[in-house]
């Protein structure tokens, strides 16, 4: 297998592995919800009912980070996964992003909810506290596990051939419509959603991401996180107006750091690295 040159030293998992990855996730999650829409009744009758908690929609929400490792594991074996899950311990991140972390996300949502007028009027969702924390636990072992596949795995891809800003911008967008099947499923959340504005969103949300992300030297554990604080039930209902919040946000985030996003220099471009001491690889 040929070895990409990055940076002067050889990387581990080579560009050329782009290609499988979104093979992989579209083929696993497409496939699953393309038997729902065009053999509904016999997928109803073998698996029952498609649901956002069934767990054929579980294994297609996790088809990039399916991917991602299988992947890994190819090219790098056991020690490469090691290294790849290596990237969880990296917590450290810049003060003002972990102030956007904790308390910048929420602040998005409660603001997104006043500007929509609903904030003194919606009713809680949860009539009970334990189904508000099964609906935390859900939502952390859901959504954010896609990012050991976007981020973890393709974002570096992408940013050894673009700067940040444009490798954020083709990643939104394939995320974004790789969500499509869902929308047109009934018995999914986004099923009640409109895809346009969702796709508008998910490209915002990739540059936030893969600023921070680059920011942390490749942090899976912070993206992850902001993936979750995206979705937290605890938020009032904010939309569309939190994405126009978060529209802004990212234009900020690229002025104040329009160097770092425009150029491919402080780009975290390996997937795992070549030795053990991963974060200075990167």
């Amino acid at each position: 297998m040929i070895q990409e040159q990055t940076n002067g030293t050889k990387a581990v998992i080579p560009l050329t592995s782009l290609w499988p990855f979104l093979l992989m996730t579209f083929g696993l999650a497409w496939g699953i919800l393309a038997a729902y829409l065009f053999l509904p009744a016999m997928m109803a009758s073998v698996f029952g009912r498609i649901s956002g908690n069934h767990p054929l929609f579980f294994l297609a929400v996790y088809a990039p980070a399916l991917s991602a490792f299988f992947l890994v594991f190819r090219s790098a074996g056991l020690s490469g996964v090691r290294r790849f899950l290596s990237r969880l311990r990296l917590w450290r991140c810049p003060p003002a992003w972990a102030v956007f972390l904790i308390i910048g996300v929420p602040l998005v949502f409660y603001a997104g909810s006043a500007w929509k007028g609903n904030l003194s009027s919606e009713p809680s969702a949860f009539s009970a506290f334990s189904s508000l924390l099964i609906a935390l636990l859900l939502s952390v072992v859901k959504g954010p596990m896609e990012e050991f596949g976007w981020r973890g795995f393709a974002l570096p891809l992408l940013q050894r051939r673009l700067a940040p800003i444009w490798a954020s911008l083709v990643l939104g967008f394939i995320w974004g419509v790789w969500h499509l099947p869902a929308f047109l499923l009934s018995g999914t959340q986004q099923s009640t959603w409109s895809f346009l504005p969702f796709l508008a969103g998910t490209v915002v949300i990739s540059v936030i991401m893969t600023a921070l992300f680059n920011a942390t030297r490749g942090s899976i554990l912070l993206v992850a996180f902001l993936h979750f604080q995206l979705m937290n039930p605890i938020w009032p209902d904010a939309q569309p107006f939190d994405t126009y919040i978060l529209a802004g946000i990212a234009v900020l985030v690229v002025g104040l750091n329009h160097k770092a996003m425009f150029t491919r220099g402080n780009a975290v471009v390996h997937v795992v690295s070549s030795c053990n001491r991963s974060q200075k690889e990167e």
